[in-house]
Formats: C-alpha cells, structure tokens, sequence
C-alpha cells in the first residue's frame, strides 16, 4: 500500500472512531499532498506526486511542529505545545524508523566510498545519494556538517 492510501485508510478511520483532533491532522497531512500534486502538475505529472515525495512532505510537517513546540514551550504555552506534540505523533506514524547515530555513520561512509567522494565539492553526489535511500530516515540538516568535516 502506498503513502497516499495510507494516510486516506488511516484518515476514514479517524472518521468512524470520530477522533477529532487525529482526523485534522490527517486532513491536514492529505492537503499537503494534494497542494504539491497541483503545483506537479505543471511538471507533466498528471499522477501525483510519489511516495519519495509524500515523505519529504511528512518529514517537513513533523519538523515545522517541532521548531512550533520549542517556540510555545519558550513562550510558556504549554497547552499549543501539547497539541503540536500530538500532531507530530500522527505524523510520525507514517515516517519511517529514523535511522540511530551508528546507522547514519555508516550510511554516510557507505556514501561516500560508493560515490567515489574525495573532496568538499563531491558533497552534492554524496548527498543525492543519500536522499536516494534514506528520505525520511535521517535528518539531512545534521548529516550535511557531517559529510562536510570527512571531506574536508
């Protein structure tokens, strides 16, 4: 089964066990899906957008509600950080299992030995690569410094 029929099974659920606060955030998950299927469509991609794409999607909803928590727990509204929390737990059950620090190290050494990488300026290839496999499993912000410091 693919993303989108997951999130729409997980989302006519929500409905019949009339779990409120689930079913916005799947509805909320479902718009963004279809918002960068209209914006492909001018790419010729009358099917959508694929399930690479579903995870960067997710992966940057999860991220936006956790910079969200951090700025309502620093503003002492504990009540709005709760429900983003809550938002990022839907959210996350459709992420894959992130990847630990180990298994992202040695991702990155196989990166970078498959690609042939021996200089700061390989980083793109390294980091496509990685994308190529990975989506959703690590955090691409963190793994670039790390790419950066062994080509250096």
């Amino acid at each position: 089964m693919d993303m989108r029929d997951r999130v729409n099974t997980a989302l006519k659920q929500a409905m019949k066990d009339k779990a409120v606060d689930r079913l916005s955030t799947l509805r909320l998950i479902n718009a963004a899906i279809k918002d960068r299927d209209i914006a492909a469509r001018g790419d010729a991609d009358s099917e959508g957008v694929g399930d690479a794409e579903v995870l960067a999607i997710l992966g940057k909803m999860s991220k936006q509600r956790m910079e969200s928590v951090r700025a309502y727990e620093e503003g002492g509204r504990v009540d709005l950080a709760e429900r983003e929390r809550a938002e990022i737990a839907v959210i996350e059950e459709f992420l894959p299992r992130q990847l630990t620090a180990a298994e992202i190290d040695a991702a990155v050494s196989e990166a970078i030995s498959s690609t042939g990488a021996t200089t700061i300026r390989d980083m793109g290839k390294v980091m496509g690569e990685l994308k190529a496999k990975y989506t959703g499993q690590m955090d691409f912000g963190t793994v670039g410094p790390m790419i950066k410091t062994r080509l250096s």
